[in-house]
């Protein structure tokens, strides 16, 4: 396969894989497929804990994506794995506890795949998606609020490329 034909491949890690991973994975989807750029990508997440493997997404998360016209119903909850780091050309973290987790598990020739995901957003100044998991129902919003940005801003780069 030539990079011309070589689909661009995005995961998003974070603990458990459903609350905030999950959500950055059916936003970017719905917001790449509405600018025709989906068929040119392959988009996936997963947890850098195994906590929840085959698990749906938070109902929380569903319901407040739901809400903004995202479907998570049909994602099940997975670990990272090795082949991750060979596999995908971005391994985009919603914190730093789960970057420093894949820089520590990343062999050095992947290294430079790794970051977080809001360094990607314009509208905030957050460095980092909160994990709304033990929080109240304004987290999920605010989650939304900040990976519907930093998705824009990475739909940007990409279709620079």
């Amino acid at each position: 396969m030539t990079n011309n034909t070589k689909k661009t491949s995005v995961l998003f890690v974070c603990m458990g894989n459903i609350c905030r991973s999950p959500t950055a994975e059916g936003v970017f989807r719905t917001q790449a497929l509405a600018i025709g750029l989906e068929s040119s990508l392959f988009i996936d997440s997963a947890g850098t804990h195994a906590y929840h493997v085959g698990a749906e997404p938070d109902t929380r998360s569903q319901l407040y994506a739901a809400k903004r016209g995202y479907d998570l119903s049909h994602q099940r909850a997975r670990q990272i794995k090795a082949s991750d780091f060979v596999q995908f050309d971005y391994l985009l973290a919603m914190d730093k506890d789960n970057l420093a987790l894949l820089q520590a598990a990343c062999p050095p020739e992947h290294q430079h795949k790794l970051a977080l995901f809001m360094q990607y957003a314009s509208h905030s100044a957050a460095d980092e998606v909160p994990d709304p998991y033990h929080g109240g129902a304004r987290g999920f919003d605010v989650v939304l609020d900040y990976i519907e940005d930093a998705s824009q801003g990475l739909i940007e780069v990409l279709r620079k490329k």
